[in-house]
Parts: structure tokens; C-alpha cells; sequence
């Protein structure tokens, strides 16, 4: 086990690669839409106010104060995205972009620096700025709310007073928290109250304490380890029997489910069953329940390996935001061989089912 993510290399390691997710494959072809105030890019003109965002990030001041607080020793790259981030704004590139509504959620590192008050009274902060920019800007916004894992007892407060006093529209989780990913035994009660609420759960990825900085020198974390670390996180939900015990849980994976297509985890089900119906509880069963977003995988390589597993029903529009903009994903995707249908779809309909249903 590591020490909690709160030294100095591992924070600059963290936001230095968030600072690059537009490096990703899942961008790198699209051009930058213009970020002048009422700029429209092509695919921002086609469908203005049809999409729905479920990979939307937000931040409270205090929670920005807490991270750079971590980083006082040495300017992070990237870290201007938190600072200069506001609820105007970003209602701008919304309305620009042709986004009705986005999903905000937490991104890397959350809130678990290694003390459980901490954690905790950040989570609270977090999910109280949420819920009140979904009062300020009615319908422009839904709430995956942040949770203070890995402290249990925390966590089943807060998961408590998210739905019932927030009203939050899901939970929105990393992919690993100190070395311990979401199958692991420790969150079983975590599990048996999310299925039994039927919830929608949010999956970001993270990068491990082994892998976040200068793990291979050159490389930053979100080029290989973020996509690893969430296929680490979805082979311990499938192999430890936790996706087989929430069946009423609505999974939302970002980036398109990361490197879990590489993983030889499902090569053999995938082989035989590609054109046949995945027996009940198999791994590809559940695959196939999943949701998957489009940030850093709008593109013809990524959709394309997506579309030969799960159908497009299981595809939803998420952009990153503030590091990639909705409209360069939206480009992405309409080079990604979708049919028109497929593609509204994507953008609106997937969503207002999954997200509808109880």
C-alpha cells in the first residue's frame, strides 16, 4: 500500500495529466473549436441544446484552495482549468455548444487525501456547490455527487444526504482510492446501498500510486495509466462478484471504458459471443449493461472497437469539460461512422432513458 496521494510529485503528476487529455487519441484529430463567446463550430451549429453532458467536471473554492494548498511547493500545469473556472462560463460554452444539460462530477484527485475529516467535509462542500448550481441554473444541470471513499461510515452519510436531501441524480466515483479498486471487498456496504437505490454510478478515471508521475519518464499518466486504471477497476467489479450483486446499478464508464478492450480479461467471451447473445452474468454480460461516455474516445478507432462489443444504445455523450470542449468531441463523433439516428442517440436519447429509469 502507498502513502495517500498528498506529496508534491504525485499532485503534479495528476494535474500535469489532465493538463493532456486533449493529447489524447481520442482527440488528436480534431481541431479546437473556437473559444470566442458566441463562437458555434459546425457540430456545435447541427444540434444546439440536443446534448446531454455526462462528463462535466465542477469545483467549489474550497476544494480548489485544498489542492493548491498541495501543490504550494511548485506551479502544477493545468491547474489554471480549477482556478479559472466559473459557473458563468461555463454556462457559455453550454449554450454555445449545444448542450442542454451536463452531468458535473469530481475529477482526479477527489477528495481522499489521506484524512478522513478531510475527505469528508470536502465531499459535503463539493456536493452543496453542485446542488446549488443546479438551483441557479434550473435544468442546465444534474449532480453525480462526490463521495468519501474510502472511509465507509462517511460514505454512507453522505450517499444518505446526496439523494435524500440534495436530491443529487447519481454518484460519481475514481476508479481506485489509495490502492484499492471499486470491486474490493472494503466497499461491499457501499454497493448494497447504491443497488438498493438503484443508482447511477459515474466512474472516473484515476492513476495508482505506482504509476502517476515519471512512471515512465516523458509519458504523463493520462497517455497509458488512466485507461489502465479504470480496466482495473471494471475486471475487479465483474471478477469479485460485485456487478453480478447490483443488478439495479447503472454503470457509466468514462473514455469510453479505457483499456478494457485490450485486456485479455475478455478476449475469449468476445471471440465466441460477438454475434450472439452474452449468457446472463457472464463477463460479457455485463460489459454489455454498461455505459460508456465519448471523452478521449471520439473517434473512428475507439468507437469503432466500442461498437463491435456493446450496442450504441450503451454510448453517451460526456466531453471532459473544461479540458476538451463539447464541440470537438461532437466533431470527433460525427467522423466515427455513426448513422444520424445513432448519433441523436448518442447525444440525447441514451441519456433521458438511462437516466429516467427507477
Amino acid at each position: 500500500m502507498h502513502a495517500p496521494c498528498c506529496s508534491r510529485r504525485r499532485f503534479m503528476g495528476v494535474f500535469s495529466g489532465l493538463a493532456a487529455a486533449a493529447a489524447l487519441p481520442g482527440c488528436q484529430h480534431v481541431p479546437a473549436v473556437s473559444t470566442e463567446p458566441g463562437a458555434v463550430g459546425a457540430a456545435g451549429a447541427a444540434a444546439v441544446g440536443s446534448r446531454i453532458d455526462v462528463h462535466h467536471h465542477f469545483f467549489s473554492p474550497k476544494w480548489v484552495q485544498a489542492v493548491e494548498k498541495r501543490n504550494a511547493l511548485q506551479p502544477v500545469l493545468g491547474f489554471d482549468h480549477f482556478k479559472n473556472w466559473t459557473l458563468d462560463r461555463d454556462i457559455e460554452v453550454l449554450d454555445r455548444d449545444g448542450v442542454e444539460k451536463a452531468y458535473l462530477s469530481v475529477t482526479q484527485p477527489g477528495v481522499w487525501f489521506g484524512d478522513v475529516k478531510e475527505s469528508a467535509y470536502l465531499a459535503r462542500d463539493l456536493n452543496e456547490h453542485g446542488a446549488g448550481m443546479k438551483e441557479k441554473r434550473k435544468g442546465r444541470y444534474g449532480l453525480f455527487a462526490v463521495l468519501p471513499l474510502p472511509d465507509m461510515d462517511a460514505t454512507l452519510r453522505e450517499i444518505e444526504y446526496a439523494f435524500d436531501v440534495l436530491k443529487a441524480d447519481g454518484v460519481g466515483l475514481l476508479s481506485s482510492y489509495d490502492d484499492k479498486w471499486l470491486g474490493d471487498p472494503s466497499f461491499a456496504p457501499m454497493w448494497k446501498e447504491l443497488n438498493r437505490r438503484k443508482a447511477v454510478v459515474y466512474v472516473h478515471a484515476t492513476a495508482p500510486g505506482c504509476c502517476s508521475w515519471n512512471y515512465q519518464p516523458g509519458v504523463l499518466p493520462t497517455i497509458v495509466e488512466l485507461s489502465s486504471d479504470l480496466a482495473r477497476a471494471m475486471v475487479s467489479l465483474v471478477h469479485n462478484g460485485v456487478a453480478n450483486a447490483t443488478p439495479d446499478v447503472r454503470f457509466i464508464w468514462s473514455h469510453g471504458g479505457g483499456s478494457i478492450w485490450a485486456q485479455r480479461f475478455l478476449v475469449g467471451e468476445t471471440v465466441q459471443s460477438l454475434a450472439q447473445e452474452a449468457p446472463l452474468n457472464s463477463r460479457l454480460h455485463h460489459f454489455r449493461r454498461f455505459y460508456y461516455d465519448t471523452a478521449a474516445a471520439a473517434d473512428a478507432v475507439h468507437m469503432g472497437i466500442l461498437k463491435m462489443i456493446v450496442p450504441h444504445s450503451q454510448i453517451l455523450f460526456g466531453s471532459d469539460y473544461p479540458w476538451v470542449e463539447p464541440a470537438r468531441i461532437a466533431k470527433g463523433l460525427e467522423q466515427s461512422g455513426f448513422t444520424a439516428d445513432e448519433l441523436k442517440a448518442i447525444y440525447r436519447t441514451n441519456a433521458l432513458k438511462m437516466l429516467a429509469r427507477k
